[in-house]
């Protein structure tokens, strides 16, 4: 896109309040999600921008450091401000494995933030556990990284009944690998969902968004060999980072 053209297109309409650096911000959000503006392309200093479109400076640098925070933009120095490739990922549903092994299929180097960890008693999670009120629960609070960037935040519930040994647990490394190799529990099944929700508070901060964005919510009960749930989590993923793939066959295969 022709620099003149592209400055046309992000000019504020100052008859409106929603601040300019907002709406500078989300035009440029919808030229490049659309591919008007490709990964690489530079964008107008800041001082060019804020002359052509008669904003000052400081309006034009709020909306670059909006767009900054969401990881759309990088900055080199003397080159200038660039778009960035999104991150964009796309792993393949039908298979149950954890956030660690999903990041190495992918190709990724995966990383957890411990937020919260408690162990818990509560009755709403006994019942969907087929519990007592009584029983204890190992509960994580996780950001869930791949490469450095945040891509999701988990909340998980464990049963100690069924693997008390994950009251040790050191949150290191896989807990699926954690309760095979130590607890001697072996996760086979899991039933999950996958909805479309906006983010909330606290994921709008460990994803570092400014204003809710879309979001993938999936939940997951996972069961062992037994029959006997041991997982149930909630992974809230940030809309604008996954694409889940399905295979889908025509005919059921044969045995």
């Amino acid at each position: 896109m022709q620099s003149q053209k592209l400055i046309e297109r992000l000019a504020p309409d100052r008859e409106i309040a929603e601040p300019s650096y907002l709406q500078v911000a989300q035009k440029l959000t919808q030229l490049i999600d659309s591919g008007e503006i490709s990964a690489g392309q530079s964008l107008p200093s800041e001082r060019v921008l804020a002359e052509k479109l008669q904003l000052s400076r400081t309006t034009v640098r709020r909306a670059y450091d909006e767009l900054r925070a969401r990881d759309y933009l990088s900055t080199h120095g003397r080159a200038g401000v660039a778009v960035k490739a999104p991150v964009r990922l796309s792993p393949q549903l039908g298979r149950l494995k954890g956030f660690t092994e999903e990041m190495r299929e992918l190709g990724m180097e995966p990383c957890t933030r411990l937020l919260e960890r408690r162990i818990v008693t509560d009755r709403t999670i006994s019942s969907l556990f087929e519990r007592p009120t009584t029983a204890q629960f190992l509960y994580l609070v996780r950001l869930r990284l791949g490469d450095g960037t945040p891509l999701s935040r988990e909340v998980a519930w464990y049963d100690l009944t069924a693997a008390p040994d994950l009251a040790n647990w050191d949150v290191e490394g896989s807990i699926y690998q954690y309760l095979e190799d130590c607890c001697d529990i072996a996760l086979i099944r899991g039933e999950q969902t996958i909805e479309a929700v906006m983010s909330f508070s606290a994921e709008m901060a460990v994803f570092e968004f400014t204003k809710p964005g879309p979001c993938l919510l999936m939940k997951r009960k996972t069961y062992s060999a037994t029959g006997q749930m041991i997982e149930y989590v909630e992974g809230t993923f940030r809309g604008d980072a996954y694409a889940y793939r399905v295979t889908l066959n025509l005919k059921p295969q044969q045995p």
